[in-house]
């Protein structure tokens, strides 16, 4: 009985314990792997009874800037409209990891400049 009430003080403290929530993440491909680790390491220790929704919400929330914006914007789109639908955030969390797509938006985002440019007459 004592063993019980020991593991489950110990699992009160663990829930307690601090934990690093992870830098922005702006698309740089470099610092995919580093946002990653991140991520799993608060969502293991803050979020693990979180529903994968949650989950996948709570880290769009910190991807933003440069081509990261209009990655998450496609990515909320498709989540919304249901056309996508993620088993586990592991899933996610790889998608996220294809360094492909952030090179794909870093061109996107590049013509999306072009013709506002153009637009503007440059």
């Amino acid at each position: 009985m004592q063993i019980q009430a020991l593991l489950a003080a110990g699992a009160g403290e663990v829930a307690n314990m601090e934990v690093a929530k992870p830098q922005l993440f702006d698309g740089t491909p470099s610092k995919v792997a580093e946002f990653v680790t991140g991520c799993k390491l608060y969502l293991r220790n803050k979020l693990a009874e979180a529903t994968v929704e949650a989950q996948v919400q709570w880290i769009l929330s910190y991807i933003q800037g440069r081509s990261a914006d209009v990655w998450k914007e496609n990515v909320m789109e498709e989540l919304e409209a249901e056309e996508i639908e993620y088993e586990s955030v592991e899933e996610f969390l790889m998608s996220l990891k294809e360094e492909r797509q952030w090179r794909n938006s870093c061109r996107s985002l590049r013509g999306q400049q072009e013709v506002v440019d153009m637009r503007k007459g440059h």
